[in-house]
């Protein structure tokens, strides 16, 4: 009954246009959705837009699948409920409401109600009409019914509380659901790259039927050697990459901010000019294009934030060093590649012997072709083992603690805004904590046997009788 759809969203008599998800009910597209969507576009990620739609998605199924239900408070706390639950009937195994739940991780499930929190405050706010039946009101059929939704959520939420709380009593609720935390539990091993097997996935992995795939290499050059998040490089310019001037055999790669960055210096106006501007503007004017991080199908590239560090990029800080050397190296090779191939956009890694030829390279496409690197040097594809491409960021972090690098300094060269940050990519694999365990044992056995040394006598010997 809804589906979420892609759409071109014009809000004015401009070619100006938004892409964005929508929802598509039988009465149409759900505008209160849509409106908030663009209301948040300016600092929210198409990805959030897709959590909020698939939230309010999940919600008027419930509301279809329950009609009856006429006291606003218990819709609102066995909504809740049922997501930490699940909708199937633990004896039967059948769900009467076909709506087919299986229960949501605690996590999961909380995101699921503060999205819709967010969005019924603010359609609370922003829609007086969501106050009161207006006959006058031209929403559709499930415009009126999410108004009248966040009204009614407004009115209750001194007793639902910020988050829906699910430690109603039963005699509301009518179930003795209560709220429920996952048990704390260590972060488990640290899910990096084998330092080991680096050198082989660039010199073998990344070598298909004799050739060299130098944009599958240079991508994980930049994920293993600088750190960068395995989306980053999607963003990366060709005018983005020369050689260090204080090292001018290794590259200086600087991945600016999709919208924010400076456009490259050669932009010129129509007179020849140079001109200045933002990469939005300067993509929109020399491309017809949007960044990336606004485009709604393969091509789109995140962009999680962090510091940068100007305005507004983030550079690459090798470690080892020699992998800016390499890079610059595969860097020449890959570019020779790129000057035999037509381009409408001024993206780095492209399609180069597949159609549309040209085309941005996408992050699927280097996925794929990672995971087949790794296959051909024999390692299994696996995020716990640190095989997929977050693996590399991950390794970097560990390698800057083992070199004893400073946690401020580890923050910079992983863009980190906060030192807390780096504690997933820096804790102690089972293996360091094993061994720095038995590091300690050893010291105190050795200042034991100091001090009974200097008493003059022998540490006792223990016997075990069978």
């Amino acid at each position: 009954m809804f589906v979420t759809v892609k759409a071109r969203v014009h809000t004015d008599a401009t070619g100006a246009y938004t892409e964005m998800p929508a929802l598509l009910t039988p009465a149409g597209v759900l505008e209160p959705l849509l409106d908030y969507c663009l209301y948040r576009s300016h600092d929210r990620s198409l990805t959030w837009m897709s959590k909020v739609t698939r939230s309010v998605r999940m919600f008027l199924e419930y509301l279809q699948s329950n009609p009856a239900e006429r006291d606003t408070y218990r819709l609102f706390q066995n909504f809740a409920q049922r997501l930490y639950t699940g909708t199937f009937d633990r004896q039967t195994g059948l769900d009467p409401s076909d709506l087919c739940w299986a229960p949501r991780s605690p996590q999961d499930a909380s995101h699921i109600v503060t999205y819709l929190t967010d969005f019924f405050d603010w359609l609370g706010e922003m829609s007086p009409e969501a106050a009161q039946v207006n006959p006058r009101y031209a929403g559709g059929a499930f415009d009126r019914q999410i108004d009248e939704a966040a009204y009614q959520f407004r009115r209750n939420k001194a007793f639902l509380g910020h988050t829906w709380t699910t430690n109603a009593s039963p005699s509301e609720t009518g179930h003795r659901v209560r709220h429920q935390r996952l048990p704390k539990v260590e972060r488990g091993e640290p899910p990096a790259f084998p330092e080991k097997c680096f050198e082989e996935l660039l010199a073998k992995g990344f070598s298909v039927a004799g050739r060299q795939d130098y944009r599958g290499m240079l991508i994980t050059l930049l994920l293993h050697g600088a750190g960068f998040r395995e989306s980053e490089p999607f963003h990366l310019y060709i005018s983005d990459v020369f050689p260090d001037p204080a090292n001018p055999r290794q590259a200086k790669v600087l991945i600016h901010h999709p919208s924010h960055g400076v456009a490259p210096a050669d932009w010129c106006d129509e007179r020849g000019k140079p001109r200045k501007g933002n990469r939005a503007e300067y993509l929109a004017r020399q491309f017809g294009l949007v960044p990336r991080t606004k485009v709604l199908d393969r091509r789109h590239a995140g962009w999680k934030g962090g510091m940068h560090d100007a305005a507004y990029y983030k550079q690459a800080y090798w470690f080892l060093p020699e992998y800016g050397e390499w890079f610059l190296q595969l860097w020449y090779r890959y570019l020779e590649q790129v000057a035999r191939v037509e381009r409408d956009h001024p993206f780095a890694f492209i399609n180069l012997s597949r159609e549309p030829m040209g085309a941005m390279y996408t992050l699927n496409q280097y996925n794929k072709a990672h995971a087949a690197a790794c296959k051909r040097i024999g390692l299994a594809i696996s995020k716990t083992l640190g095989t997929t491409p977050h693996g590399h960021r991950h390794a970097y972090g560990r390698r800057l603690r083992n070199a004893g690098v400073d946690k401020s300094l580890i923050r910079r060269f992983m863009h980190h805004a906060s030192e807390e940050s780096q504690v997933v990519y820096t804790q102690a694999t089972t293996h360091e904590a094993l061994v720095a365990l038995e590091v300690a044992a050893q010291r105190s056995r050795d200042k034991h046997a100091r001090e009974l040394s200097m008493r003059g006598r022998q540490p006792p010997a223990i016997e075990l009788n069978d």
